[in-house]
């Protein structure tokens, strides 16, 4: 059983930046494959960046130019860089692994309980 923590999240306001960590209990097979969603409120839960135990990375059209997906392997901890953030940023954002390559699809197997992320006009 792999438990994901999230943090970082907070209130910032429009074009300001946060980066969110999200530290796994520890390194296994099941998070080989790792990723960040977002929850806003009334929507479904999206895709936003992923990346494999290789550092290859994947990202939502929305997003691209604006956030940065990495992660220390060593520190079993992924991070999300997000720059120049929007309003329409604003959601609850989870971390996920799996051994499976889901890229943006929400079908991994673990999960991290979220931190919410607020942008400001």
């Amino acid at each position: 059983q792999v438990h994901l923590v999230e943090s970082g999240g907070g209130s910032v306001q429009s074009g300001g930046a946060l980066r969110l960590s999200c530290t796994a209990s520890q390194y296994m097979y099941g998070t080989n494959y790792m990723a960040w969603f977002r929850q806003a409120a009334g929507k479904d839960r999206e895709g936003v960046a992923s990346i494999d135990s290789g550092g290859v990375t994947f990202y939502a059209d929305s997003v691209k130019g604006r956030f940065t997906i990495s992660r220390d392997n060593a520190r079993y901890t992924l991070y999300l860089q997000m720059n120049s953030l929007k309003p329409e940023d604003t959601a609850m954002y989870y971390c996920a692994a799996d051994a499976l390559n889901w890229l943006l699809l929400p079908r991994y197997r673990y999960w991290g309980q979220g931190t919410q992320v607020t942008v400001s006009p």
